[in-house]
């Protein structure tokens, strides 16, 4: 173009600082920046926009700034692209920054503007920020955009404020597929089927079509909750819609099943896969690893090495999980030794979790202290407290201590690990022992949150936790627990005095 003396204009170098963006090619990019100024194009809107996009996506604030600067005449796309570049890089306060001074320069911003910027509170967990930019959202109207309100929805929701993101979306008077796949992306992080499946309904009531990320979702939610009726539901509908090519979906169905106990159904759901990709593969091996079936998942794992996939280190993390739940020290520790001599990968924390774990279950503590004291990194707190569980079990005091002071340490104000050390001097029966330590958590804690246990009838979970009494049928449950305990105590002479320590 430019030997046949044809000159370049601002559309030109828009579409050559994008097709940097599509080659991830700063270098080229920044002797196109040095071209334009050569040329005068240095203070055009429309192409420091481009400019401004090309550095922000390759990560480079300053230089994204510095261009945004040399441009002295700014329309509002310029605006939204330099904040568009703060937030991406999770820098809240400069994205702030250019949204006042965008208001200082006479513009109001637009659907784009607000949707940056309540973005930036979502990814950080700035509630009470957001809060402020709904209310100037409310006052400028915008809240009538399905844009913005489908981002203010997820705001809230990455905030874990799940009943505001409701609220906002039952004010929204037009709903597309994007603002519905939000609201049910937000009960599906929080875990509440339920509401997941009721708003699938209402959504296809409404003639909406569930996509592929409604129906992940959905899935994801009821595998939390082991909402096994309604999983069978969603997966019929799957089926009915021809969703269940997608490799996403067939992954979430494996997921599903796998958390509500189903291990048939989730092996059923692999087996449909034409061509199972890396994420399947590790979904199928952690349902067996994590139902106790290490051998299957073992088996599963070199099925798709056969297969030349390269493994990476989440499913050797499942394999080494499996290995360690099933008592295979042999087998875990050449998995061990494969990821990270064969496949060249580093191990993290959770990999020594498992190694310490397997080898602690298997009564291998000097092993197990010798991994701890010797892995590159410090050990985390799960690593430390897989190994005073191990100690626990065959009743090793002096090894738990040593792990104990670096998890009180590391972690001083949470409950379980002195419950975990509790435990163990209670086994021992050394009660002065346990008598300090709980002090210590007195000290140190606040109150422990308390453990449940569910079931699913007819389609309905129940969750209880100790002493609960807000049950509608807690009475009738509580009386039926009184009949259970009055026959074992009929049965056994010697079981009244623990069934009072038991109340």
């Amino acid at each position: 173009m430019l030997l046949e003396k044809v000159g370049p204009d601002d559309i030109t170098f828009n579409s050559m600082f994008r097709a940097c963006i599509e080659l991830d090619d700063v270098v080229i990019g920044r002797e196109l920046h040095c071209f334009i100024m050569k040329v005068g194009f240095g203070l055009n809107s429309f192409v420091g926009s481009a400019l401004v996009n090309l550095y922000a996506k390759c990560g480079l604030v300053e230089d994204a700034r510095q261009a945004f600067d040399g441009v002295l005449s700014r329309d509002l796309v310029l605006w939204n692209v330099m904040m568009s570049c703060y937030v991406s890089n999770c820098l809240v306060e400069e994205a702030l920054g250019v949204f006042n001074l965008m208001r200082l320069g006479g513009l109001k911003g637009d659907e784009f503007t607000y949707s940056s910027l309540l973005s930036s509170c979502g990814a950080l967990g700035s509630c009470n920020l957001g809060k402020q930019i709904h209310g100037l959202i409310v006052r400028k109207s915008f809240d009538l955009d399905v844009q913005v309100a489908s981002v203010l929805i997820d705001m809230y929701a990455k905030n874990e404020n799940i009943d505001d993101a409701r609220k906002a979306f039952d004010r929204m008077a037009i709903r597309n597929v994007v603002s519905w796949n939000t609201m049910i992306v937000a009960y599906g992080h929080c875990g509440d089927g339920k509401e997941a499946m009721k708003l699938l309904r209402e959504m296809i009531r409404a003639d909406f079509c569930p996509d592929e990320l409604t129906l992940s979702s959905i899935l994801s939610s009821c595998g939390h909750v082991s909402a096994t009726s309604e999983i069978m539901q969603v997966h019929t509908f799957t089926v009915k819609l021809g969703f269940q090519l997608f490799v996403s979906i067939s992954n979430a169905l494996i997921h599903a099943y796998s958390k509500c106990g189903s291990i048939l159904g989730a092996y059923e759901c692999f087996r449909s896969v034409l061509k199972p990709d890396l994420v399947t593969w590790t979904s199928i091996v952690y349902a067996y690893a994590f139902h106790g079936l290490a051998r299957e998942a073992m088996n599963l794992f070199e099925k798709m090495l056969s297969y030349r996939m390269r493994p990476d280190p989440i499913i050797f993390l499942g394999v080494l999980s499996a290995c360690s739940h099933g008592g295979l020290v042999k087998e875990g520790l050449h998995y061990f030794n494969l990821m990270t001599n064969y496949y060249q990968i580093v191990p993290h924390s959770e990999h020594y979790t498992c190694l310490t774990d397997l080898l602690g279950r298997a009564g291998l503590l000097d092993e197990a202290f010798e991994v701890l004291t010797l892995m590159p990194i410090e050990p985390g707190s799960n690593t430390l407290g897989a190994f005073i569980g191990a100690c626990k079990v065959h009743k090793n005091v002096e090894l738990a201590k040593w792990a104990a002071e670096k998890l009180f340490a590391l972690e001083p104000n949470k409950p379980a690990n002195y419950t975990l050390m509790s435990n163990m001097y209670a086994s021992e029966r050394s009660w002065l022992d346990v008598a300090g330590v709980r002090k210590m958590m007195r000290d140190r804690c606040d109150s422990k949150v308390p453990g449940y246990s569910w079931m699913e009838i007819a389609g309905d979970v129940h969750t209880f936790v100790s002493s609960d009494k807000s049950h509608p049928q807690s009475v009738e449950m509580y009386a039926m627990l009184g009949t259970l305990l009055r026959l074992m105590k009929e049965e056994n002479s010697y079981f009244p005095c623990k069934i009072q320590q038991f109340f």
